[in-house]
């Protein structure tokens, strides 16, 4: 949740500032190197990142990429920028050959709105066509900013990456087509689901021109199906949730914590602080009993006490964490399970 919320913030600086960047650099700058530095990247430490990484290619020597990242003094993500208005559609070829050159195994390439990821999955050390991954900023997709975290420095593990990278590049096509289909269904389309439920022999002009609306209309009904029942749903989850935490306020509202239960807490936390550091020792009341935990920790009873009948208990559990109910008459009678108490504290130590 937290790097999430790093790169929305950095999307509203996008937002803010994009139309006073008026270069290439500029969008280094308030762009890019924040991004870099939202992986976990140092932009200043020439041991993890690099400006102007020289990538020789051939007999050209001295070609420059703007960024190489780099792990154990070798490059693995190539980065080539663009100013921010650049469409990047036309300058993957640059980055193309510069990942040609390296044993770089990720390219990016930029214009700090847009982030493609690309890798080469079709062919060794040649980078694909088309990036396994695209991040717009101005656009963010949860699932997007959830395989960005693979590229953070703490959790970075090119095998992993290599290994969701193939169906992430197939899958993307696949809803790009399916998404054009669903708009502009083509010929072929349309025909897949007319020779399933036309009785003709033979699907004429004709006949492919009325189902092509038949198929358009089908599609955008069976969106608006989707979207209905999913918000059914959310709004079902919703409605659950409101009602378990009125539930669980009524249970709030009958727990009531007597001054005879909070002076007991007090006695067992002065029994046990001789060997137990006091904060970690916690009092938590429920309708059935009054629990005091280690470490505020369910797993970690010290006791429990029965307070408020008639008969008064002290709860006190053995290795198995099995509680024995003890009778008292008043909570002064408490001091004398306190070697039961300590020893029980330890236990979890």
């Amino acid at each position: 949740m937290e790097f999430q919320n790093k790169v929305k913030i950095l999307a509203e600086r996008v937002n803010n500032l994009k139309e006073n960047i008026q270069t290439e650099e500029a969008t280094k700058n308030a762009f890019i190197m924040p991004f870099i530095q939202l992986l976990g990247y140092d932009v200043f430490n020439p041991l993890e990142v690099i400006p102007e990484f020289t990538a020789d290619i051939g007999i050209k020597k001295g070609e420059k990429v703007d960024y190489a990242i780099l792990q154990e003094n070798n490059p693995i993500i190539l980065i080539e920028c663009k100013h921010w208005k650049e469409n990047l559609d036309i300058h993957s070829s640059q980055l193309h050959r510069y990942f040609h050159a390296t044993k770089a195994r990720f390219g990016l390439l930029t214009n700090g709105i847009k982030y493609r990821f690309y890798t080469d999955l079709e062919e060794k050390n040649m980078m694909d066509k088309e990036p396994f991954l695209e991040i717009d900023i101005e656009n963010l997709k949860e699932s997007a900013v959830i395989e960005l975290t693979k590229f953070q420095k703490a959790s970075f593990d090119v095998d992993k990456i290599i290994d969701s990278a193939s169906g992430l590049k197939y899958s993307t096509a696949i809803k790009d087509i399916l998404m054009h289909e669903l708009a502009e269904p083509s010929e072929e389309f349309v025909k897949f689901f007319a020779k399933q439920i036309y009785s003709g022999k033979i699907i004429t002009k004709k006949v492919l021109e009325q189902f092509t609306e038949i198929v358009k209309k089908a599609n955008n009904q069976a969106f608006k199906d989707i979207v209905n029942d999913r918000l059914k749903s959310a709004l079902h989850k919703e409605e659950q949730t409101i009602v378990q935490e009125q539930e669980e306020s009524q249970e709030e509202i009958k727990i009531i914590t007597t001054e005879e239960e909070t002076e007991a807490y007090h006695i067992i936390r002065s029994i046990i602080r001789t060997t137990i550091d006091a904060n970690r020792i916690i009092a938590r009341d429920t309708q059935s009993y009054f629990g005091i935990l280690l470490d505020d920790n369910n797993r970690k009873p010290l006791c429990r006490l029965h307070l408020n009948s008639s008969k008064k208990y002290i709860g006190l559990f053995d290795q198995n964490k099995k509680e024995e109910r003890i009778a008292i008459n008043n909570i002064d009678e408490i001091y004398q399970y306190s070697d039961r108490l300590i020893a029980t504290a330890l236990m979890y130590e």
